[in-house]
C-alpha cells in the first residue's frame, strides 16, 4: 500500500461527518447536563438524564467508528510549513479529544452502575452495570465525570480556537479540510 491510502490531503466524507454530528452531540449534551442538574427530581428530569445517557453512549459508539475509519483511512498531514511545536500541539490535542470521548462516557457509566441507575440505551437495551452499586464510587465518579467534561471542553476549545486561527490569520487550508465548502484563502 502507498502512503496516498493512509495520508490523503482532505478529510473523506464519513470522517467529516463523523466530526460534526460528535460535535453536535456534545454541543447538545452539555447545556443539557448543566440544566438536569439543577433540575428538581421530576419525569422532566428523568427524561433529560435518558437523554444524556443515550448521546453518551451514541459519542461512545461514534467516537469508536470514528477512530477505526482514521485508523483504516489515515488523515491529511499537517501543512509542511506548519511549525513543530503546532505539529505537536495538534497531535496532543486530537490524541485528547480521543480519550475524553471515550473516557467521559464510561465515567458515566460507571457512575450510573455505582449509583444503580441503569442506563437504557434509546429507552429499549439496557446496558450491563460495570461495577456494583457503591455510594462511595458513585461520589467520586461523579466528581470524575464532571472534571472530564470540563476538560473536554477546554480542548474542543483549543481544538476550536486553532482551526480559527489557521483560517483567519495563517489563511491556510486546515479548516477547509474540515468544512470544504469554505473556500481557501
Amino acid at each position: 500500500m502507498t502512503d496516498t491510502l493512509f495520508q490523503p490531503k482532505t478529510y473523506s466524507a464519513p470522517a467529516i461527518f463523523f466530526h460534526w454530528l460528535v460535535a453536535l452531540l456534545i454541543f447538545v449534551t452539555v447545556p443539557l447536563a448543566w440544566v438536569m442538574t439543577d433540575m428538581a427530581t421530576s419525569p422532566q428530569k428523568l427524561q433529560f438524564y435518558s437523554w444524556h445517557k443515550w448521546i453518551g453512549v451514541t459519542v461512545f459508539l461514534l467516537a469508536a467508528l470514528r477512530l477505526l475509519w482514521r485508523l483504516i483511512h489515515g488523515a491529511p498531514p499537517a501543512h509542511a510549513d506548519m511549525p513543530g511545536w503546532q505539529r505537536k500541539t495538534a497531535a496532543l490535542t486530537h490524541f485528547g479529544l480521543y480519550v475524553l470521548l471515550f473516557a467521559l462516557p464510561v465515567s458515566g457509566w460507571i457512575m450510573s452502575s455505582a449509583g444503580g441507575f441503569p442506563v437504557v440505551y434509546l429507552g429499549i437495551w439496557q446496558l450491563p452495570d460495570l461495577v456494583a452499586k457503591t455510594k462511595p464510587l458513585f461520589e467520586t465518579m461523579k466528581e470524575v465525570h464532571e472534571l472530564l467534561a470540563y476538560g473536554l471542553l477546554g480542548v474542543v476549545a483549543l481544538h476550536t480556537l486553532a482551526a480559527l486561527k489557521h483560517h483567519f490569520i495563517d489563511r491556510d487550508s486546515v479548516l477547509v479540510r474540515m468544512l470544504p465548502f469554505l473556500r481557501p484563502h
